[in-house]
């Protein structure tokens, strides 16, 4: 018996085998359908994906035996690796002197090899994927064909588990860095939002006492402060709303009819400017997150209070359902949204530019709060606008 000899390049080879994260998993289906294939088109009773490790010829998928490794020293894949052809074939191992003593040809009468290289895409033997028979005997061109696909198959799994696993990495980093900037958002509520609120009402005292030893411009730097308090302080609140909004997706669904919901949110809106609001013509019934879609609808109606130019606010709201969705419309006779940007603001931070009814810019964190709800909710949303006309939006949650 002639033991393999290792590679040249083993210590890259070994290192491109790990990255797959393969070596010492359970069986999968995906795998194991491959081999009872291969087993079936070249009618052997056994057929195998390997990859060598180190010292260890591990068998990711085992047709026709019971054991899931062997030593890597006695394989037939360590000399598959090596050689340069696109299969390596053992007609008779008996009479060959690299394997005629082989534990493997004499206790389990390994006497038919064959084995295709499975090389990743950096052209590192991986392993293989081969078949062995209990008799001397060759291979058509036909099975030798489907072999080469069949190997070119498995290559295409191990590279879909090596991106599944580079996902997950990632995905697993980005919540990592997602729960860092939860936590942020709570220190800088806890900690920032008591002094804006000392900010805003020094300023008051201030201005209440000192007012008469002011000019007119220090009297408006006191409103500018107490004004840029207020700002800071939203963008606070907006901010902790938008990392905070999983708990509102995930809280529990409760029953409630649209009309009645409207009419608490027109209430804490308390608008003190010429509003007409038109309600759902048909009062739906609803079984959903109702804080999810509070905070919703608050946004957008909020929005289309603010940025409105005309005398008289129109504000038009609809609701229907059928088996799988509850439909939303909401639309306004406001300032509208340019083409250009109706794409974008539902990324955070994104800003129009428009100033508000009262001359304020907007911070970009509302709408991005919508659409991860609406997300969680199953949902989606879509706006249409012309500029001095209005705005419409239309958005879904899963029934």
């Amino acid at each position: 018996m002639i033991t393999p000899p290792l590679p040249v390049n083993e210590k890259d080879r070994l290192a491109a085998v790990k990255e797959y994260n393969l070596l010492n998993t359970l069986p999968e289906k995906d795998f194991d359908v491959i081999t009872k294939l291969t087993a079936s088109i070249c009618k052997v009773p056994i057929s195998l994906v390997t990859l060598l490790d180190s010292d260890t010829n591990f068998l990711k998928s085992h047709h026709g035996i019971p054991f899931n490794e062997s030593p890597r020293d006695i394989s037939f894949c360590g000399h598959a690796i090596l050689d340069d052809s696109d299969i390596f074939i053992v007609e008779d191992a008996r009479k060959d002197e690299r394997f005629h003593d082989n534990p493997l040809v004499l206790e389990h009468q390994a006497i038919f090899y064959a084995g295709v290289p499975l090389r990743n895409e950096e052209g590192y033997p991986l392993g293989t994927l081969c078949i062995f028979d209990t008799k001397p005997r060759t291979l058509d061109e036909t099975q030798k064909s489907a072999l080469h696909a069949l190997a070119y198959q498995v290559i295409n799994l191990f590279e879909a588990r090596k991106r599944n696993n580079e996902l997950r990495k990632v995905r697993q980093a980005l919540e990592a860095q997602n729960l860092e900037l939860k936590n942020f958002a709570g220190i800088v509520s806890h900690d920032m939002k008591m002094p804006l609120a000392n900010m805003i009402v020094t300023s008051d005292i201030l201005k209440v006492k000192y007012g008469k030893q002011l000019d007119f411009q220090g009297r408006k730097y006191l409103d500018y402060l107490k004004q840029s308090s207020f700002t800071l302080s939203e963008y606070i609140t907006g901010l902790l709303e938008h990392y905070e909004s999983e708990k509102l997706v995930s809280a529990n669904s409760e029953r409630f009819d649209i009309h009645h919901l409207l009419e608490e949110i027109v209430d804490l809106l308390n608008i003190n400017v010429d509003c007409e609001i038109n309600l759902p013509e048909n009062n739906v019934e609803l079984h959903c997150s109702r804080a999810a879609l509070e905070q919703i609808l608050l946004n957008l109606i909020g929005n289309s209070l603010k940025y409105n130019d005309k005398e008289k606010i129109v504000i038009d709201i609809d609701c229907w359902k059928d088996k799988d969705f509850y439909y939303f419309k909401l639309s306004d006779n406001g300032i509208g949204i340019p083409k250009n940007k109706q794409k974008e603001i539902f990324d955070l931070f994104t800003i129009v530019g428009n100033l508000d009814r009262n001359g304020k810019k907007g911070n970009g964190i509302g709408l991005s709060t919508v659409k991860k709800l609406i997300t969680g909710l199953g949902g989606d949303i879509k706006v249409s606008s012309k500029v001095n006309e209005g705005t419409v939006f239309e958005f879904t949650i899963a029934n």
